[in-house]
């Protein structure tokens, strides 16, 4: 939405605002806490909406929300939250993921966890689903009761981590661990907290499992690169091999293709798994900005969230990172290599060029003496043509009585004059040819 600012009174005094100044003002306040009574039962599902499934998830949220006469978010908005029946439902759409949190009662009786979530989801059929689910998370809100509380009776000791927060009024467990009905339990035990602690301590540790668990995304996809950067890799080094003996030009543009189809292959790889590298690194910051925000304190000789997370996942997110930096240098390698064998060639083709030049010179002057015979022979035949015609002129002028000299001597002089008069005849045409040419 977009809001003037008025300075001083009346109409002229209003300030134009930045197109963008609402959308900034507004995202410190789109996903605010909400207050949370205890006992209560949390059901938080993530799905990845990507590409156009974000656009079909918020039309069926609008869709749902007219059919059951409430207001339905607006085009901008990236959070919601609206009563259903019992059920409270907030939404929240993110750049590659949408989140359906569903706040309902607990029995204050009950056991926790009890009964299960898959009977408690029917909520979350009432719109289609947005894409393939990622998270589903079923959270307990409950007040401090031991030993119907306690985490190790209620998850695996092998993988359960369990901590306070920074002044010790709330205890939040978990193993990680998705139940029968594929759902990560957490458990959360109020010491004291009034409702709105209760709620942003449950939005921090259920983001928490979010962000985990797309900051992960990326392990799989650096699983699938190995193998093929590994094989990448050896080639290069093969291929380096070869050109250090490789001599002709044949072997050396193979070569050349070569490094070009494996700087391809790394290239799509790279292009393919770009942004999953670079969300995962940024999902992890935002599981430890969460974790540091908690404030977490030991209980019983238990891991705390910081420390299990530290060990289990942190080596998935450096392995990320590692296999990103093997892809990048090994571009550069191939570029390196593939420009070193492209020099080779090309002075190779510059040595094939100047031999060529050299064999157009040798012919150039072959053809050069060549038309000097020609010319030599060319001068002799129209001589002999000349002096034939001036020989037919002396007899005719002998036999009228005109000249009284032998026609045989006075031809016989006309021959070296009619040969050097058509040898500089032809000479100087040549030159005047040739110096227009230069």
């Amino acid at each position: 939405m977009r809001t003037e600012v008025l300075v001083g009174d009346g109409e002229p005094a209003r300030l134009t605002p930045h197109p963008l100044r609402a959308v900034v003002l507004g995202e410190l306040h789109a996903r605010p806490f909400t207050p949370l009574t205890l006992p209560s039962r949390i059901l938080h599902f993530g799905f990845d909406t990507s590409g156009a499934r974000a656009q079909a998830d918020r039309a069926n949220l609008v869709a749902l929300c007219t059919s059951r006469g409430l207001t339905p978010p607006a085009a901008a908005e990236k959070q919601y939250r609206a009563p259903f029946g019992g059920t409270i439902l907030r939404w929240e759409q993110h750049s590659e993921f949408t989140t359906y949190t569903w706040e309902m009662p607990a029995d204050p009786g009950g056991a926790p966890f009890h009964p299960d979530a898959a009977s408690l989801a029917t909520p979350m059929r009432l719109v289609p689903q947005p894409g393939p689910l990622l998270v589903a998370v079923d959270l307990q809100l409950l007040a401090e009761d031991p030993p119907r509380t306690a985490p190790e009776r209620l998850f695996d000791r092998a993988s359960l981590a369990v901590a306070e927060n920074s002044d010790g009024v709330a205890v939040y467990a978990t193993d990680f661990q998705p139940g029968p009905s594929g759902f990560v339990r957490i458990l959360v035990i109020d010491r004291g907290m009034d409702a709105e602690r209760t709620g942003a301590l449950a939005q921090r540790v259920i983001e928490i499992e979010t962000y985990r668990t797309l900051a992960l995304l990326g392990l799989p996809e650096a699983q699938r690169l190995a193998p093929s950067i590994a094989a990448s890799e050896r080639r290069l080094v093969e291929v380096t091999e070869e050109m250090r003996r490789a001599g002709d030009l044949a072997s050396n543009h193979r070569l050349l293709d070569e490094l070009t189809a494996l700087a391809a292959e790394v290239e799509a790889g790279a292009a393919a798994s770009v942004f999953r590298f670079g969300a995962s690194p940024a999902y992890g910051e935002i599981v430890e900005q969460r974790l540091q925000t908690i404030g977490e304190r030991k209980v019983a000789g238990l891991p705390t969230w910081t420390s299990f997370l530290a060990r289990r996942m942190k080596p998935a997110l450096r392995t990320c990172v590692t296999i990103e930096n093997r892809q990048s240098s090994l571009s550069l390698k191939l570029a390196r290599a593939a420009n070193l064998l492209r020099t080779r060639v090309d002075v190779e083709l510059e040595q094939q060029n100047q031999e060529l030049l050299k064999s157009m010179n040798a012919r150039t002057r072959l053809q050069l003496r060549l038309q000097t015979t020609v010319e030599g022979l060319s001068v002799a035949a129209i001589t002999y043509y000349v002096v034939g015609l001036f020989g037919y002129l002396v007899k005719a002028a002998h036999d009228s009585g005109r000249m009284a000299a032998e026609p045989s001597i006075v031809t016989a002089a006309f021959v070296p004059i009619a040969a050097f008069a058509i040898w500089w005849t032809v000479r100087r045409i040549r030159r005047k040819h040739t110096a227009g040419e230069d």
